[in-house]
C-alpha cells in the first residue's frame, strides 16, 4: 500500500505507489499502446488519409502520462514541483495572450511570487493558508501594488484579468497538488495519489467521450456562439460515460460509496464541460484558435487543463468535506 508521508513532514523521495494506482496507470499505458497500434494500422490501410494530427495527439499523451506517472511515483517534493511548473507554464501562457499595460510589468513579478508561495504552503502542509492566500491576501495585495504606479487608465481591466489569471491557472490547479498529499486516513485504499488519478481519469475520459459522442451523433449545438462543435448529444454521452466509469472505478481507487461516486461522476462531467467552454469563450474573445503550441496535437497548456480548472477544486472540496472533515485544519 501507499506510504503515508503525513501532512507536515515530506520525508524525502519515495517510489511507493498503491497497487490499485499501479494497475490503473498500467491500464492507461495499455490503452495508449492500443491507440498507437490502431493509428499505425489505419495509416497502412488508408495511406491516402492524413492521420498526422491524431498521431501527434497520441504521442503527446504518451509524454504527458509518462511525466505525470513519474512525478507521482517520486512523490514529494517532485509531485509538488511538477504541478507548480504546470501552473507556471499555464500562467505564462495566459499572460502572453492577455494585453497588459507597461506599468503592470512590475506587478507581474508579484503574481509569479504568489504562484511560488501557493505551492510552498502545500509543501509545508499549511491547509488554511493554501485555501485563502490567493482569494484573499493576493486579492488585496495586487491592487495596492498596482496603485503605487499611479496609473488609472485601464485599471479595472488590468487588475481583473491578472487576478482571474491567478485563480484560473494557479489556485484551481494547485488543488491537484494538495490532493496528492492528502493522508492515507481518508482513503485507505490508495491515499491521495489514488484520488488524484481518479480525478484526472474521470476528467480526461469525460473530454474524450464528449468529443466522440459529438462527432458520431452530435446534431444539436449546445452553445453555438461559444463553441460550435459542442453538442447536446456529446454532453449527454459524456455524462453517461463518466458517471458509469466513476461508479465502476470508485472501489479501486477511492473510499466513495455508490451515491458519492455517482454524484461525482455527474458533477465532474458537467463542470468539466463548463471549464472547457469557459476557456473556449476566452479564446473566442481574443480571436485565437489555441492558447499555444506547446503540446503537439492539443495546442497549449490552457487547452489541456481547461476542464481541470473546474473539476479539480470541486472534487477536492467534495472529498475533503466527506472523507477528511476536521483532519486538515
Amino acid at each position: 500500500m501507499e506510504m503515508n508521508m503525513g501532512m507536515n513532514g515530506l520525508g524525502g523521495f519515495s517510489l511507493n505507489l498503491a497497487t490499485p494506482v499501479l494497475y490503473t496507470l498500467a491500464g492507461v499505458f495499455g490503452l495508449l499502446a492500443i491507440a498507437s497500434v490502431t493509428v499505425i494500422g489505419l495509416g497502412f490501410r488508408h495511406p491516402q488519409t492524413d492521420y498526422s494530427e491524431l498521431k501527434d495527439r497520441i504521442k503527446s499523451w504518451w509524454i504527458m502520462v509518462f511525466l505525470f506517472s513519474l512525478a507521482i511515483a517520486l512523490k514529494h517534493p517532485v509531485s509538488i514541483i511538477f504541478f507548480m511548473l504546470l501552473s507556471f507554464i499555464a500562467l505564462r501562457e495566459y499572460l502572453s495572450l492577455i494585453p497588459t499595460r507597461i506599468s503592470d510589468r512590475r506587478v507581474l513579478l508579484w503574481a509569479y511570487l504568489a504562484l511560488f508561495l501557493q505551492y510552498f504552503w502545500i509543501y509545508i502542509g499549511w491547509y488554511g493558508m493554501f485555501l485563502i492566500f490567493i482569494p484573499i491576501y493576493i486579492f488585496l495585495l495586487l491592487p495596492m501594488r498596482m496603485l503605487l504606479d499611479g496609473e488609472t487608465q485601464g485599471y479595472l481591466n488590468a487588475i481583473g484579468t491578472l487576478h482571474w489569471g491567478l485563480m484560473l491557472n494557479v489556485y484551481t490547479i494547485s488543488h491537484l497538488s494538495y490532493l496528492a498529499i492528502l493522508p492515507l486516513s481518508g482513503n485507505p485504499i490508495a491515499g491521495g495519489t489514488g484520488l488524484l488519478v481518479y480525478l484526472l481519469l474521470m476528467t480526461e475520459i469525460n473530454d474524450i467521450a464528449q468529443y466522440l459522442f459529438g462527432k458520431l451523433c452530435g446534431r444539436h449545438p449546445i452553445i453555438p456562439k461559444v463553441s460550435p462543435k459542442k453538442t447536446v448529444e456529446g454532453l449527454i454521452g459524456g455524462i453517461v460515460t463518466t458517471t458509469g466509469l466513476a461508479i465502476a472505478m470508485a472501489p479501486l481507487l477511492t473510499p466513495f460509496d455508490l451515491i458519492h461516486a455517482a454524484g461525482l461522476g455527474l458533477l465532474l462531467s458537467l463542470t468539466g464541460f463548463i471549464g472547457d467552454v469557459n476557456i473556449s469563450a476566452l479564446k473566442r474573445d481574443l480571436g485565437i484558435k489555441d492558447s499555444g503550441n506547446l503540446i503537439p496535437g492539443h495546442g497549449g497548456i490552457l487547452d489541456r487543463i481547461d476542464s481541470l480548472t473546474y473539476t479539480a477544486p470541486l472534487f477536492f472540496h467534495f472529498t475533503v468535506y466527506f472523507y477528511y472533515h476536521g483532519q486538515l485544519l
